[in-house]
């Protein structure tokens, strides 16, 4: 008897490790997710999922890697935990592949910083599901960015006693910048892609540098205190255990070498941005014979130099004519300015303006009017966009969408600042 039920054990065992190793126990099920839209998009690209879910098992690693639902399991409870973290999501109103699991590599705190960790597992866990994922889903036009949550290990030790801490690192990257990485051919071209990335480390903004600089930030400061890190260091996972735990609270951290001194304070007095338009003045001119069939210039608002927080941004003022039957809120309109007329601008205006410039960035000003309605039967939003040329730049280059660009410049509507979501304004909702 004793023997018998020992075998139904052992075969009981057998089949839920089988039934977790399986690829479909990688995805999460489509019932189980709140959100219509998402529930929806989990259920139709159920297939593709679960061809991801056996990729990603099929990763060789150094040490184990398992997907998970959450983070900071120990590895015994691991292997019996839920697997099923293959999701979509939502970060900062984009949907997001979202992928979470735990890395049972263990680094040394003495012989390796935050920056350099970060690095070792992006190296070995987190791009390999990148180009995974960009595989199955890179002509998805619902998938707007991959997440990725992994959590490792890291050794130090506490008044002489060894212990180990978990330590959590967030990806988010765009989708055109993950296809740029999973597509890379060189490490300079990866180090591009990986620039448009959100990162964090136990939910603080973190970089991700493929060589040299982490190094070399971490020789400039001060030694990690073990103790405080594992006293201290707040799990993602402990933050919310169902949702993308960070959303609209994270800021983008932009990689800055230490040794650079910041940039003086741009002046911005009518003296200094007449001189700036002074020298530009022939390219200004051409811009505006070149692209006003296209641009709509208003005539008696030549571009002027102007000043706008803190900077110099050289500014045009247009006039945007939407179709007669549009309506809807104000937001829309600006939201159908953009897309229908400043955003065709931008690479043709940018083409005139090579190299490092002698202002911050590009200003647009339009007018919206309604075709076919006089201006006395209507009324006229006055839409302004302010954009920096590195926004610019990275818009020029397609390495970032029109949201995107919105995202790190400013939007007025008369005047008032306004967070402009492009795909929820045109829907006409508020």
């Amino acid at each position: 008897m004793l023997v018998r039920c020992m075998r139904r054990i052992s075969l009981l065992c057998l089949s839920l490790s089988l039934l977790i190793s399986a690829p479909w126990a990688q995805v999460l099920p489509a019932n189980e997710i709140k959100d219509p839209e998402l529930r929806a998009l989990q259920e139709r690209n159920m297939d593709d999922l679960k061809k991801l879910g056996a990729d990603i098992l099929a990763f060789p690693t150094d040490y184990p890697f398992y997907l998970s639902r959450k983070l900071d399991l120990d590895q015994a409870k691991q292997k019996w935990a839920d697997q099923r973290s293959i999701q979509f999501d939502r970060y900062k109103g984009k949907i997001v592949l979202q992928i979470t699991g735990n890395y049972f590599a263990a680094y040394s705190a003495e012989k390796m910083n935050s920056d350099q960790r970060a690095r070792e597992t992006f190296l070995r866990i987190a791009e390999p599901i990148l180009k995974a994922a960009v595989a199955h889903f890179q002509n998805n036009a619902s998938v707007q960015a991959y997440a990725l949550e992994i959590s490792h290990h890291v050794l130090g030790k506490v008044g002489g006693v060894a212990v180990e801490r978990p330590e959590n690192l967030v990806i988010v990257l765009p989708q055109a910048a993950a296809i740029r990485l999973a597509t890379a051919n060189d490490d300079s071209a990866r180090q591009s892609a990986l620039r448009q990335a959100e990162s964090f480390i136990n939910a603080k903004p973190a970089s991700i540098w493929l060589s040299g600089e982490a190094p070399q930030l971490a020789e400039q400061s001060p030694p990690e205190d073990p103790s405080s890190a594992v006293q201290s260091a707040p799990s993602v996972a402990d933050q919310n255990t169902d949702k993308f735990p960070i959303a609209a609270h994270a800021p983008t951290l932009k990689p800055v070498k230490p040794s650079e001194p910041p940039a003086p304070p741009r002046d911005t007095s009518p003296e200094s941005l007449a001189k700036i338009q002074s020298s530009y003045q022939k390219v200004i001119d051409q811009v505006a014979a070149d692209l006003d069939s296209q641009a709509h210039f208003v005539t008696y608002q030549k571009p002027a130099m102007i000043a706008f927080r803190k900077g110099a941004y050289l500014e045009f003022s247009l006039t945007t004519t939407l179709a007669a039957n549009v309506s809807g809120s104000r937001y829309k309109m600006a939201a159908l300015a953009f897309d229908e007329h400043v955003a065709h601008l931008i690479r043709p205006l940018m083409s005139y303006l090579k190299g490092d410039l002698e202002f911050d960035g590009i200003a647009f000003s339009s007018t919206i009017h309604l075709q076919s309605k006089s201006p006395s039967t209507q009324g006229n939003e006055a839409v302004e966009f302010f954009f920096s040329t590195a926004a610019l730049r990275c818009y020029e280059a397609y390495d970032c969408t029109g949201q995107e660009l919105i995202d790190r410049g400013s939007a007025l509507i008369n005047g008032e600042r306004v967070r402009l979501d492009l795909q929820v304004a045109e829907a006409g909702a508020q």
